[in-house]
């Protein structure tokens, strides 16, 4: 869609002061305050039950009441919504977010006049959405000569034409018109229609209910490049099979809106910011619940603003029967591990995993989310089957590296090595795995010029990257090369200053050099930045008795003579 559309349906949030000339009651007050708050965090849930207290209060305000209205249609609960919109209306004010929730509240329950009557009365939301709504509110009393009139009419504003035939084409395939549909969609002039997923998919239901499904196919392939995902996968293998696939995109009047709403969040998603493209998806799932991709964007929105709880709810809502399942799934587990719920996620990875054995991305999730509860020997199983499963190297690489670490991890060294190595046939200068593999050969004493030279690589690649930088110095280190090496960590220091590692390894650099006042400094600020508790006690340690006793306890080599 151009951008101009995209500032068309832009929906700015009325910004009217939220403090009034109200003398509020302490408890009124910190309500008030709180809401702010949980406004400010988005945390709707919160922001919604702080609004209702503090508008006890101060029943009129109208910045809390438009605010209350915002809340409840950003969590879908437009019945919610309506009194506090209402008594915007009361105290004549024509607040957008509050049209919006009239205009999805009174379509969900077909008072199709009340919709007009609203839209006669001035209570727009935006100049796309009001016009197509009317030729959508028209259909929906029956009258479909004058809604397809409307439709038309909203085709003649600037930006809109190929919007408003879109709309016209849903709804002349939803009364069986499909030869109209099929004129419209295949029209050359609306190629920006013919482009869009959604567009594509209602063109070859329709083609597929004229008993065309090789056109439908042709256009499938010839839109996806044959690269399909879950859902267009089912519909290309329906029509392959000689089904005729049914119309199911606008059925009526409510889905209709529905996809008006849909398409109107996903024309903004990416541009505007997703407080504002969340009222419109919201909308979409309230008028049709089960527009699956209108909750995969719900939930992807909510993702992206940190409401990884209300993600999760959403992509509950889809059912397993429905091609998308799995990828509601994966991205509930991805949600639920951004809220730190690891079981929870583990719990949906490993019923995923079982009701599809030979899905790779369910078991290299499993192995993800296992790996960061430190369970390593559930996750390399998990892994190893990921790496049987994929095909592709562009994925495969990323399996080898997880399981090079979690082989390390599980003191497996020769397998580990194996898979870094394996990792860098397929991307032979990725800086993470050159580091991850050229830290861990210095670790281990062994192969240290090949280590030197792989992690001279990765900071070449990423020099702001404080752990490869620190990675270099510690080989370095390692190698003797002591001023070289304090040159590169505290450079490291300086990108990664709280790093407890960094720090550690810049305290032995001085020490090596006899800078041992330093050294204590550099260890003193590695224990206050939480290392391991392993870690801490043999920092602890060397603040006692220095470094050179603590390598000579753990059978460590006396450190090199000092070189440049």
């Amino acid at each position: 869609m151009p951008k101009r559309l995209t500032r068309a349906i832009a929906l700015c949030v009325s910004t009217l002061p939220l403090l009034s000339s109200v003398a509020y009651a302490e408890g009124g007050l910190g309500a008030y305050l709180a809401a702010r708050q949980a406004n400010f965090d988005r945390d709707f849930l919160a922001s919604a039950e702080y609004f209702e207290r503090a508008l006890e209060n101060a029943p009129d305000n109208l910045g809390m009441l438009d605010s209350t209205v915002y809340t409840y249609v950003s969590l879908g609960a437009f019945e919610a919504a309506i009194p506090h919109a209402q008594r915007l209306r009361d105290l004549e004010i024509n607040s957008q977010v509050g049209n919006l929730a009239f205009l999805v509240n009174d379509a969900k329950n077909e008072a199709w006049d009340d919709v007009l009557a609203d839209l006669s009365d001035g209570q727009e939301i935006s100049p796309l959405i009001d016009e197509i709504a009317r030729a959508w509110a028209i259909f929906g009393q029956g009258q479909v000569t004058e809604a397809l009139a409307a439709f038309d009419a909203a085709a003649q504003s600037a930006g809109m034409t190929h919007f408003a035939l879109y709309n016209k084409a849903l709804a002349l395939a939803s009364v069986g018109d499909f030869e109209g549909a099929d004129a419209l969609l295949s029209d050359d002039s609306n190629k920006s229609i013919q482009q869009t997923r959604r567009g594509t998919i209602a063109h070859s239901q329709i083609l597929s209910q004229l008993g065309r499904n090789q056109d439908a196919l042709d256009l499938l392939n010839q839109a996806f490049g044959g690269e399909f995902d879950a859902s267009v996968q089912s519909l290309v293998d329906a029509l392959a099979s000689g089904e005729r696939v049914p119309y199911s995109l606008a059925s009526g009047p409510k889905e209709g809106l529905a996809e008006l709403l849909f398409t109107a969040a996903s024309v903004m998603a990416g541009e505007a910011d997703p407080t504002y493209t969340i009222l419109f998806a919201r909308g979409a799932t309230a008028l049709y619940p089960n527009h699956i991709e209108a909750l995969m964007l719900t939930g992807n929105l909510y993702e992206g603003m940190g409401l990884y709880d209300l993600a999760n709810d959403t992509y509950a809502l889809v059912p397993q029967d429905d091609p998308a399942f799995v990828d509601a799934e994966l991205a509930r587990a991805d949600a639920l591990q951004r809220a730190d719920r690891l079981e929870a996620a583990t719990e949906v990875l490993q019923s995923l995993a079982r009701n599809y054995p030979d899905l790779a991305a369910a078991h290299a999730s499993l192995g993800d989310v296992l790996r960061r509860r430190e369970l390593m020997r559930e996750a390399k199983p998990a892994y190893e089957r990921a790496l049987e499963l994929y095909v592709q190297d562009n994925i495969r690489w990323y399996t080898h590296y997880m399981l090079g670490i979690v082989n390390h991890d599980l003191d497996l060294w020769p397998e580990a090595e194996a898979h870094f190595r394996a990792a860098l046939e397929i991307v032979p200068t990725h800086p993470s795995i050159l580091n991850y593999l050229g830290y861990s050969l210095v670790e281990r004493g062994e192969k240290l010029d090949e280590a030197l030279e792989m992690i001279i690589t990765a900071v070449q690649i990423e020099p702001e990257n404080g752990a490869i930088v620190d990675s270099l110095g510690w080989v370095q280190f390692q190698l003797g090369k002591y001023e070289d090496a304090i040159v590169q960590m505290e450079r490291a220091a300086e990108l990664e200053p709280v790093d407890p590692i960094v720090n550690d390894h810049l305290g032995d650099a001085l020490w090596a050099v006899g800078r041992k006042n330093e050294a204590s400094f550099q260890w003193k600020r590695a224990l206050s930045f939480g290392p391991t508790e392993e870690d801490a006690a043999r920092i602890r340690r060397k603040l006692e008795v220095g470094l050179d006793k603590v390598r000579e306890e753990e059978g460590a080599a006396p450190l090199y003579p000092s070189v440049d």
